[in-house]
């Protein structure tokens, strides 16, 4: 855990971040600056099935460089952690716009090399949604058209992967979502599918820290149970691989959450969807960020082995219960338009609030693809990266 007690720099001196600017010196000679550019690249697009190895390769190229003359606004940023995360099953699906030979993208963190931007300077670190090339030029023209937050005075070169992770999307995620979505009472009850992934750990802890929620966590087997009881600190684990079918997933809900719950935290869909619904109190709340128990089955397929894809609502049992549905994305949070989710996750992870991030690491930008496959296999736990 990044502990401020061990620093000068804290909230109190140093304008609400936690570490002083990063040297550039020291940076490149921690990371050294690549020789080639090496970007994901997608062979095929997949209906269905797990994504795997064979279904990506690497694309190499020279190494951009930044003009003297020109370019105002443009930075060339050198990539440090990629993510994997679920919600790019989707995208390489046919007819869902991505070809054979597309670069794949999604949110990076590192720092910026060089600049003509009066907002960054060499040395900054940086969270972007990009495409997953190890480094690159981010033009005045493609930060505006995509997701760019600074990193800078939130965490040191050590832990660059908390900005693709805690700092970054799936940060934003669970803080959106419980804070402002859920709107949880102290007291209430909450249960989060995929109680051990990158997003539903954070929305726990938070919500046992923040608001003194009971928490229900459903994950996976015996060891994923103990770090969300253990580690993370949640009332209750429930085991989603012992329960054969959606009755015995919601008898096992049931033992640990008698009197219902007021709360969910959806990332999975299918038979947990239809048991948090069934368990939901009057005036309950459920957000909807992730469906991962759909993302492998093929396009036109309406059911899957692990329970419905298109999930039953009885909306008029909803009208006089006032309970209340609601989908959202991460990104007014992550840019700052809604809330104050940078400053309030750093302070609460230095000040010890949470436990160190449970993330699973993979070396190399050549194991990008097998990241991203052990988010369907089951393999990780918490957060998926890939240092590069």
């Amino acid at each position: 855990v990044i502990n401020n007690k061990n620093t000068k720099y804290n909230m109190s001196n140093n304008n609400g971040t936690y570490f002083p600017p990063a040297s550039l010196e020291e940076l490149i000679k921690k990371f050294p600056t690549p020789l080639v550019a090496k970007t994901v690249r997608l062979i095929d697009c997949l209906d269905e099935g797990v994504p795997g190895p064979e279904h990506f390769t690497i694309g190499e190229g020279a190494v951009p460089t930044l003009p003297l003359e020109g370019g105002d606004g443009d930075i060339l940023i050198q990539v440090v952690a990629m993510s994997a995360d679920p919600y790019l099953r989707g995208g390489i699906k046919p007819g869902r716009g991505k070809h054979p030979g597309d670069a794949m993208n999604g949110f990076v963190s590192g720092f910026v090399l060089a600049s003509n931007s009066a907002k960054w300077v060499p040395g900054d670190f940086i969270g972007a949604a990009t495409d997953f090339t190890n480094i690159q030029v981010l033009t005045k023209a493609a930060q505006a058209k995509t997701i760019i937050w600074k990193l800078t005075g939130f965490l040191d070169a050590d832990h660059l992967s908390y900005g693709i992770g805690i700092l970054g999307m799936p940060g934003s995620t669970a803080y959106g979502g419980l804070i402002d979505v859920l709107r949880p009472n102290e007291g209430e009850t909450l249960f989060v599918s995929a109680a051990c992934g990158a997003v539903g750990g954070l929305v726990g802890q938070i919500a046992k820290t923040q608001y003194n929620c009971k928490v229900v966590g459903s994950c996976g087997g015996d060891e994923k149970g103990a770090i969300i009881l253990n580690k993370f600190k949640f009332d209750h684990h429930v085991d989603y691989k012992k329960c054969e079918d959606e009755a015995a997933l919601a008898a096992a809900l049931k033992a640990e959450a008698p009197d219902g719950i007021d709360m969910y935290f959806e990332n999975v869909g299918g038979m947990h969807f239809e048991v948090a619904m069934s368990a939901l109190r009057p005036k309950g709340r459920i957000a909807v960020c992730g469906c991962i128990a759909n993302y492998n089955q093929p396009s036109a397929s309406s059911v899957s082995p692990g329970g419905a894809i298109f999930n039953r609502i009885n909306i008029s049992n909803m009208i006089y219960s006032a309970q209340r549905i609601e989908g959202f994305v991460c990104m007014p949070w992550l840019t700052g338009q809604k809330g104050n989710f940078l400053p309030d996750m750093a302070k609460w992870l230095h000040e010890g609030a949470f436990a160190a991030p449970e993330e699973t690491h993979f070396q190399g930008i050549e194991n990008w693809a097998t990241g991203f496959q052990s988010l369907f296999t089951g393999a990780n736990k918490g957060k998926v990266v890939i240092m590069v």
